[in-house]
């Protein structure tokens, strides 16, 4: 199960990855196609559907690999048995609220399937299409987080600890910053 996980929020990042290489591309050819007098009409509307694709997808795996800001004052003063309540506690009420967004995200895309809307800029296509992104990217946050819940009621630590811990030992405080 664990690879399995690892796998999922992995090809995530990645396809968030390749959204914001899909971003540089479309705005070098625009560009390119302007300087040339060339229209560019739609490649707008696909640049802010690519960014929220990355935004929204990447969440799941830099949530994994500890890249969202955490506030570690109080959890650092802490013992072991204190941690673990206290990281259970954030990630019981973190599942609370990604599980909320995951569930109305759903919701939203699956209503703009049911009523057929369209998307209104210069590339009309089912609005459902790119919002999906949306839905996937909150699911797997949630996914991730009661992930790591589960792993913190076990008694382990979480990945996004063992990963800073293991930076901190190679003598690397650069995501401290």
């Amino acid at each position: 199960m664990r690879k399995a996980l690892d796998f999922l929020y992995d090809a995530a990042g990645y396809l968030a990855a390749f959204f914001v290489l899909g971003i540089f591309v479309l705005m070098i050819a625009q560009t390119v196609l302007r300087e040339t007098g060339m229209k560019s009409g739609g490649m707008d509307d696909l640049v802010a559907w690519f960014c929220a694709a990355s935004a929204f997808l990447a969440m799941a795996h830099t949530f994994r690999y500890g890249d969202f800001v955490r506030v570690t004052l109080l959890i650092e003063r802490l013992g072991e048995r204190g941690r673990r309540i206290q990281e259970a506690g954030a990630l019981g009420i973190a599942a609370a609220f990604t599980g909320y967004l995951a569930w109305w995200a759903s919701k939203y895309v699956y209503e703009s399937w049911q009523y057929k809307e369209m998307s209104t800029g210069l590339l009309v296509v089912p609005i459902w299409i790119p919002q999906l992104s949306f839905t996937i990217g909150a699911l797997l946050l949630f996914v991730a987080v009661v992930d790591q819940l589960v792993m913190v009621m076990r008694g382990a630590k979480p990945t996004y600890v063992q990963l800073m811990e293991e930076r901190h030992a190679r003598g690397d405080y650069s995501e401290d910053m």
